[in-house]
C-alpha cells in the first residue's frame, strides 16, 4: 500500500527538537515522527495490527539487471 502524505503544522521550537532527536538516531524528521507515533500507538495499545513495517532505512537497492 502506498504511504500517505499529510501535511504537519508544528510550532518551531518542537520542530527543532524532533530534528535534533532525528538527527541523532540517524533518521529523517518524517522517519522520526512516524517512529514516535508508532510508539506512543503502541504503548496505547491502538497500534493496528495490520499496520506495516516501519520502511528500511536508507536508499532503496539498484535493480542489479
Amino acid at each position: 500500500m502506498p504511504r500517505k502524505s499529510v501535511p504537519l503544522r508544528i510550532d518551531p521550537a518542537v520542530y527543532n527538537a524532533i530534528a535534533a532527536w532525528a538527527n541523532q538516531e540517524m533518521r529523517s524528521v518524517n522517519a522520526q515522527i512516524e517512529v514516535m507515533l508508532r510508539d506512543n500507538l503502541r504503548t496505547a495499545g491502538r497500534l493496528p495490527k495490520d499496520a506495516g513495517d516501519l520502511p528500511k532505512r536508507g536508499r532503496p537497492r539498484k535493480d542489479p539487471s
